[in-house]
């Protein structure tokens, strides 16, 4: 059994890759100039994760800093989760029914001196 949602992907760092954009400090003056003033840790963590909401003001300030359209930052996505299967289904899978299958008797050891 699979669910699906919808869910935006986020290519801020792959965006100030493509421009020669490393440091994520260097963002910080780049916005203060289009009148975003975000602390370096703020900045740090808009770059390496999505965030849930985004200032209208703030993707201005990036679209035109790294000269791209918010689709290019944005990205929406469908994606499936997967039911972790418990192995209990891989026997009728491979034509063993719970009747045909008998317990392997098990042989105790002891190690040698």
């Amino acid at each position: 059994m699979t669910g699906r949602r919808l869910v935006m992907r986020w290519h801020l760092r792959q965006m100030m890759a493509t421009r020669g954009m490393f440091q994520t400090s260097e963002l910080v003056p780049l916005l203060a100039e289009r009148g975003v003033n975000l602390t370096r840790q703020y900045v740090h963590r808009l770059v390496t994760t999505a965030p849930q909401r985004i200032n209208t003001d703030l993707l201005a300030a990036l679209c035109d800093i790294l000269d791209c359209e918010p689709n290019d930052l944005l990205e929406p996505a469908v994606e499936y989760d997967q039911v972790a299967a418990t192995g209990t289904d891989t026997a009728a899978d491979e034509g063993l029914e719970i009747g045909t299958l008998r317990p392997i008797r098990a042989t105790v050891r002891r190690p040698q001196p």
